[in-house]
């Protein structure tokens, strides 16, 4: 890296503005550490060891990226110096000056887009991001218009992950008589599903005048949404002693019988007292398996929460904290407006919204979350 500093002969104030940017400063330690693992990798001592070169290749892999872009900033900043070194060159052309100018001004558009990529790439990734997501649904206050609320949501997360093309299974409802769901346990598989879900955790609310009410009255009523990354078996050790397994038939709306096998399993984990329950496949062997993927996500994220309050430190910021007493977005129809309230996004197009399409808000949620965290860093 020494170098570099060869680029800024005759520009000091350039070379003392880059060396007091911290995002410059991580970038250079980023490609340091990627001209470490290279000299490692050629080294015969690491060549025989196969664990260690996996594992310095996934490094380098995290920060190729980083080391590139720092070259662009040192390329960007020597291109700079020259420019800089044109215009106060006293025996300089005035329509060399006026090209240097123009340069200026193309390397200064250049530097923000650089910058804007070095925040984005130097924001600290949440690990679970990549994984696939469970979402529980259920309706709060309201009643049965609580219930068919409950089911537009249900609606609305499908046909979303339908349009990332997102694998979608419903791993457990339970429907009320009138097309209403009591509870909704949806399981979205694919790259980076948690990473576009994980906002959504929170109360939703909803006003609009019911299909019941003859006077017009506007109603407001809730549903619950739980957002929880699916934990890899690895993760979560179940004993089987700690498991009571139960048999039934599964059932479709307003409780009516749709197969005659016990197809449909019910499992206790006894020391945390979670129950869940899958009747999605008419296969008892296939409702077991997802029903299992469903009940180490819940014990998992019942320890991470545990650990959070042991030591205080949930987490309150712009985008908020998932727990489901926070409302965080309300879905008016008489306006057709939808608004975030963590982020004071409002849309009057509720109806797309409702249909799936979701990714300006799902794209604001994530700009506000990287652009806090930037900040607190």
């Amino acid at each position: 890296m020494g170098q570099v500093l060869l680029f800024f002969e005759g520009g000091a104030k350039v070379m003392t503005a880059v060396k007091e940017s911290l995002l410059l400063t991580k970038l250079e330690a980023a490609a340091q550490r990627v001209e470490e693992i290279d000299r490692q990798l050629s080294d015969a001592a690491v060549l025989s060891q196969p664990t260690q070169i996996q594992k310095l290749n996934k490094e380098r892999s995290e920060l190729v990226a980083q080391a590139e872009l720092y070259q662009e900033f040192c390329a960007l900043l020597k291109h700079v110096v020259e420019a800089e070194e044109m215009l106060r060159d006293p025996r300089g052309e005035p329509g060399v000056k006026d090209l240097a100018r123009e340069e200026l001004k193309e390397l200064e558009a250049k530097r923000v887009e650089l910058e804007a990529r070095a925040r984005e790439l130097l924001t600290p990734k949440d690990p679970r991001d990549e994984k696939n997501t469970f979402l529980e649904i259920r309706p709060g206050t309201g009643g049965d218009e609580a219930a068919l609320f409950a089911a537009a949501l249900v609606r609305m997360y499908t046909r979303y992950a339908e349009r990332r093309r997102f694998r979608i299974e419903i791993v457990d409802s339970n429907f009320t008589e009138i097309g209403g769901v009591k509870e909704a346990v949806l399981l979205i598989e694919g790259k980076g599903a948690y990473s576009r879900l994980k906002h959504e955790s929170g109360v939703h609310r909803v006003q609009r005048v019911p299909a019941t009410e003859a006077s017009g009255r506007i109603h407001t009523s809730t549903v619950t949404v739980a957002v929880m990354p699916e934990a890899e078996e690895v993760e979560v050790q179940i004993d089987a002693k700690d498991l009571k397994i139960d048999t039934f038939c599964s059932s479709g709306a307003g409780g009516q019988s749709v197969n005659t096998t016990y197809s449909a399993v019910r499992i206790t984990h006894i020391p945390t007292g979670i129950v869940v329950t899958c009747q999605d496949e008419r296969s008892q062997l296939k409702n077991r398996n997802k029903a299992m993927r469903n009940l180490r996500t819940r014990i998992m994220e019942l320890e991470r929460e545990k650990q959070e309050n042991e030591i205080a430190q949930q987490r309150r910021s712009q985008v908020g904290t998932g727990d489901r007493s926070e409302k965080i977005r309300t879905y008016n129809f008489p306006q057709n407006r939808v608004t975030d309230h963590r982020i004071g996004l409002t849309l009057h197009r509720l109806d797309q919204v409702l249909d799936g399409d979701l990714d300006e808000i799902v794209d604001a949620l994530i700009a506000a979350n990287q652009t806090l965290e930037s900040v607190e860093k």
